[in-house]
């Protein structure tokens, strides 16, 4: 099988726990983002080591959207308010600068429990929207039948197991004819450096905010919206982004 010229990359945003969720968080989200892979060594790659070098002065810390957030080490040096500006200047100008697109499932949790139970799992209705908008994406490309890696963060040996199962049912379920045939799985340690899931990481939470708080300013939605995958008419909903129910 030939390769394909794209890869994709997955996070999430809240946990999938639909008995014992944060009320003040209630959702969850699976985020998508596809980038050839020419640009993503060409540009993505460079431009997080670029960032990591000038800010900490090496390339060993992972950007992680809570961690940033919440200022925690080593992002205590976002105490200072102009390093605050001038690093979150560089995450926007990472993302509005980069050729990604991005596809995302918000779940909203009480409204999915109350419709479809607590035993079915979000998680795997959130991948299967996913996969299926991934998979568009790259038949538009001419992209069918070469084999493009979905990549996700490991969660655990079982977990992973779980999300291995999931990710080969939806692809032997599907009707869509040479998604089988394209995507493939890769689960890959939380330890492991990898720009794309990072960015994956930092775009997911803001699209929960926004769906939860739509009215409330968001710079990082601002920024991430125009990155999510559109009809041909600039439709957002049920194309870069699913809310259920």
């Amino acid at each position: 099988m030939r390769r394909g010229d794209y890869i994709v990359y997955v996070d999430e945003s809240g946990d999938h726990n639909l008995v014992d969720f944060d009320p003040h968080y209630p959702r969850f989200v699976l985020a998508f983002c596809i980038v050839k892979i020419d640009h993503y060594v060409d540009h993505v790659v460079p431009f997080v080591q670029r960032l990591k070098f000038d800010f900490f002065g090496h390339d060993m810390v992972v950007l992680h959207e809570r961690e940033i957030r919440q200022r925690a080490q080593p992002f205590d040096i976002l105490m200072r308010e102009d390093t605050r500006t001038k690093f979150m200047s560089r995450l926007d100008e990472l993302i509005s600068s980069s050729r990604i697109g991005i596809v995302a499932t918000v779940i909203r949790k009480p409204e999915f429990r109350d419709r479809r139970g607590s035993q079915l799992n979000p998680y795997e209705v959130a991948l299967e929207f996913g996969l299926e908008r991934v998979f568009l994406q790259l038949q538009v490309r001419g992209q069918v039948g070469r084999k493009t890696f979905v990549v996700f963060e490991g969660r655990g040996r079982l977990e992973d197991k779980e999300l291995e199962l999931a990710f080969r049912r939806i692809l032997d379920t599907t009707k869509m004819r040479g998604m089988a045939q394209t995507l493939d799985f890769m689960c890959v340690d939380k330890k492991t450096n990898s720009s794309g899931l990072q960015i994956a990481d930092l775009v997911a939470r803001p699209i929960g905010i926004h769906d939860l708080r739509p009215k409330q300013p968001n710079h990082a939605w601002a920024v991430i919206e125009p990155k999510l995958v559109k009809s041909d008419d600039g439709q957002v909903r049920g194309y870069g982004l699913k809310i259920y129910p």
